[in-house]
């Protein structure tokens, strides 16, 4: 693994976590207190207890390089079980690291600029960006410096140290919102507006206020325009204000979306434009444009009249025509439309599960192509800056390590949070869901349907983002024949995209054992009944809404008697009879 010089900053973080993980080992210091301590380092306990520990490496913006694809390899074998998980997040998890070992992750990812430090606790999370930044024909400014400008800006800020909760920064390059900005603590747009005397001046939308979770709560608009010399500002006064404001006594209720709540939406948008306005007296304004913008810059890719723009979003009508699997894949998988002339292509990650053996691969694949790659929110890796000629030996070497099945955008890329096996707070085991659904779309025929989205997560929390997809379930705990058994809520319809989201509508409960035949029943009546371009929130309206879905599907909400079925009383990869088991929570979110 290629070495380079440490980021002083990164040292400094070793060191104090060397020194406190010992005081903590030997009695000094407090479990609760070395508990926050940890968890702002991104190191978060894993439900197994004891030592086992997840650790969260934050990529800002999805960026990853060939050295730091190496070095996932390298952490996955030394200090973890052989692969890695990408989030919903851009983040990349590593599950049962011994806590004793944790610095040593830390020096090594720190070898290759990246760090853990804010990816968890009560700080501002990884910052977030389209996959497709720099790349999209879509887009009316490119965010990609952008978002590492919010990352090294806030990265150990002083008002980012004890915030009342998490908090959530995400942009997209145009209103598509690829990057789902729109249930974002901040989320930012990239727009346009009509001066006085006929030009266009680009700059920004900013939402602020949105969540998923338990009480999902739409992103509100801030105002009708932001321009570029005022994002960092404006970003900043929304973390002001919710560090000013946010409750501190009640965790369920700590972020920003309750400070609307409480305050109201006038009075939370007076606040954070005044905080704006009077910033400039800060030490920490981080007002005029960013070096890293004014280094990097940020025109749009722009398109091409003599290339098919390829379409993009959720609900993209993808089809897939041929049978010859170059073809399917490039049908299904690669996305066109760029003036520079180059194209990007996905490469299919199964549930965000990457073994060390690609990772690795996928290091000699970048270096191979001289690609960027980013992470995307559907747990897959986007090859960008790609020639027309360079992707058919792009599918093979894909083919080769079994990452070159259609499916972006497809049914069969079903997303799921980590879940019961290892979260505290997991009810299900949400993996194992995705995994059967899965299996049974393929079965059926029915796992290249485009245009739907099946997001699944372990509880309430929403860490697989059930809320905003076309069919979401989330983990609960059900009760039958006097037993306790894993059972699902299922949510049709969410969306997110131009600008504007509809959360899920809850359609009805499930033995978790049925939910993949629900899913199956959905997607295969949506396939039959679709038109031509219409989304599934068009159809599932046009069908009778989720009432009239929920009815076809109610013979699927029973439990057979535990004799007759003792399999609807165990979860997907256990063997023992179904516990609910939950910990102290820490948020993995």
């Amino acid at each position: 693994m290629l070495q380079r010089e440490i980021d002083p900053g990164q040292q400094a973080d070793i060191e104090k976590f060397d020194r406190v993980l010992a005081g903590y080992l030997d009695g000094s210091i407090d479990p609760d207190v070395f508990r926050v301590f940890r968890l702002h380092n991104g190191i978060y306990g894993q439900r197994q207890g004891g030592h086992n520990q997840m650790v969260r490496v934050k990529l800002p913006g999805g960026g990853i390089t060939p050295d730091q694809f190496d070095a996932m390899a390298h952490i996955a074998d030394e200090y973890s079980r052989g692969w890695g998980h990408i989030t919903t997040r851009h983040n990349i998890q590593f599950h049962y690291v011994q806590l004793e070992r944790v610095p040593d992750v830390m020096r090594d990812l720190a070898a290759v600029g990246l760090t853990t430090r804010e990816a968890c606790g009560d700080a501002i999370r990884n910052v977030m960006g389209c996959h497709l930044a720099g790349a999209c024909p879509k887009e009316q400014l490119d965010i990609s410096a952008w978002a590492q400008a919010a990352y090294r800006h806030f990265l150990r800020n002083p008002l980012n140290q004890r915030l009342p909760r998490k908090f959530k920064i995400n942009f997209s390059g145009c209103e598509t919102d690829c990057g789902q900005a729109m249930f974002n603590d901040v989320g930012v747009i990239a727009t346009t507006r009509t001066l006085d005397d006929g030009s266009t001046e680009a700059g920004f939308r900013v939402f602020v206020a949105g969540g998923l979770g338990a009480n999902p709560f739409p992103a509100m608009a801030l105002e009708d325009f932001t321009s570029r010399e005022d994002l960092m500002a404006t970003i900043e006064s929304v973390v002001r204000v919710f560090n000013a404001t946010g409750e501190r006594d009640n965790k369920l209720r700590a972020r920003m979306k309750w400070v609307v709540q409480k305050l109201g939406w006038e009075e939370t948008q007076r606040r954070i434009l005044k905080e704006r306005k009077f910033l400039l007296a800060s030490a920490t304004w981080p007002g005029g444009l960013p070096a890293e913008v004014i280094e990097a810059g940020d025109e749009p890719a722009g398109t091409d009249d003599q290339i098919e723009v390829t379409a993009i979003g959720q609900g993209t009508p993808v089809s897939i025509r041929s049978s010859d699997p170059y073809t399917r894949w490039d049908e299904g998988n690669v996305i066109r439309g760029r003036a520079k002339g180059t194209v990007s292509a996905i490469a299919y990650v199964k549930l965000g599960d990457i073994t060390s053996a690609n990772f690795r691969a996928l290091a000699s694949i970048q270096r191979e192509f001289g690609a960027t790659v980013k992470l995307t929110n559907r747990q897959n890796v986007a090859f960008r800056d790609l020639t027309e000629e360079q992707l058919p030996k792009l599918f093979a070497r894909l083919q080769a390590i079994g990452m070159a099945e259609p499916g972006a955008e497809l049914s069969r890329d079903v997303v799921a949070c980590p879940g019961a096996d290892t979260c505290n707070l997991a009810v299900t085991q949400s993996r194992g869901l995705a995994d059967a659904i899965g299996a049974r779309l393929e079965e059926e025929g029915l796992a290249e349907v485009g245009g739907i989205r099946t997001n699944i997560s372990g509880c309430t929390n929403s860490c697989g983002q059930h809320h905003i997809a076309d069919i979401g379930f989330s983990g609960a705990e059900r009760r039958a024949h006097g037993k306790s058994a894993p059972g699902y809520t299922m949510l049709l319809g969410g969306y997110v995209g131009e600008a504007q989201i509809n959360f899920g509508e809850r359609a009805l409960r499930l033995p978790a054992k049925n939910a993949p035949e629900a899913a199956v029943r959905v997607v295969r009546r949506f396939s039959a009944e679709r038109e031509a371009g219409e989304s599934f929130r068009g159809w599932m309206d046009r069908a009778g809404g989720v009432k009239a879905l929920a009815a076809e599907l109610k013979d699927l909400d029973e439990f057979p008697l535990p004799d007759e079925a003792p399999d609807f009383y165990v979860d997907y990869g256990e063997t023992g009879p179904y516990v609910a088991e939950t910990g102290e929570s820490e948020c993995a979110t």
